[in-house]
């Protein structure tokens, strides 16, 4: 049997996180997931890792959660239930506070809990034939795990239409909507599709990506208080001190790539 989640190395720092179930759409289910948790703990540790990419092998990116997997729940206890359902929470919030750049490429379908996964994601870039549906109150579900990203991605007013409705929701719909942030040409590959944006990530300070992305979810849902314009303040003096800061900043002022770019070149 093949391993249901690959995890490579690609030059440039870049990682990908494979999800291998094609035959079954890449439907999630409890080896899918404890995999992918396992997968973005070894990404987390390698030390020239600049941006992760998760994508999928096959037509579709996900179908969702795996419906024999689900049916299985009547089989367990309550105990059992929450246990099995927190590992797809944790597992959402693992994506969320990865520490670098996450970069999902999208195709076919993407059902269900995997719009929790594109949810988390920093960027998202789909086909031009790719679809997205809330789908779980179709089989009498709810989104429960997903809806805080999703929420967070599309906004209240617009979930509460499309988690009600099971609505299959086209590419240039979702990129309206906010679940995806660029859709590739008819006719466009996903790789050529994301490379600019890629390109764009490879050219910034690492470190500076990351601090970034943890102030940003530092910042999340507060209002704009003295406390925190003072905290904003103190963060930005000890980031433009660092060594990478002012190797870019040297960069910039001589018209030189910076360090990391040479690296990449």
């Amino acid at each position: 049997m093949s391993d249901p989640v690959l995890l490579e190395a690609r030059p440039n720092g870049v990682v990908e996180l494979i999800l291998n179930r094609p035959e079954q759409g890449n439907a999630l289910n409890e080896s899918m997931i404890d995999a992918m948790a396992d997968a973005l703990r070894q990404a987390e540790n390698i030390p020239s890792l600049r941006l992760l990419i998760i994508k999928s092998l096959g037509k579709h990116f996900s179908a969702g959660a795996d419906l024999n997997w689900m049916q299985q729940a009547r089989q367990l206890t309550q105990e059992q239930n929450v246990a099995d359902a927190r590992k797809l929470a944790r597992l959402l919030q693992q994506i969320d506070v990865f520490a670098h750049p996450v970069l999902a490429l999208v195709q076919g379908a993407a059902y269900g809990g995997a719009l929790g996964i594109i949810s988390c994601c920093d960027l998202v870039v789909a086909s031009a034939n790719s679809r997205f549906c809330f789908s779980e109150v179709r089989l009498g579900l709810i989104p429960a795990t997903i809806s805080p990203y999703v929420l967070r991605a599309m906004g209240q007013r617009q979930a509460r239409r499309y988690l009600l409705t099971a609505e299959v929701i086209t590419a240039p719909a979702a990129e309206r909507l906010g679940l995806i942030h660029c859709t590739a040409a008819p006719a466009q590959s996903l790789n050529d599709a994301a490379a600019e944006l890629i390109g764009s990530l490879l050219r910034n300070g690492p470190a500076a990506m990351s601090a970034a992305k943890h102030w940003l979810q530092q910042l999340a849902e507060q209002p704009i208080t003295a406390e925190l314009i003072e905290r904003s303040a103190q963060r930005l003096a000890e980031v433009r001190v660092s060594d990478e800061a002012q190797q870019g900043l040297s960069a910039f002022l001589q018209q030189r790539p910076a360090a990391w770019e040479d690296d990449n070149a």
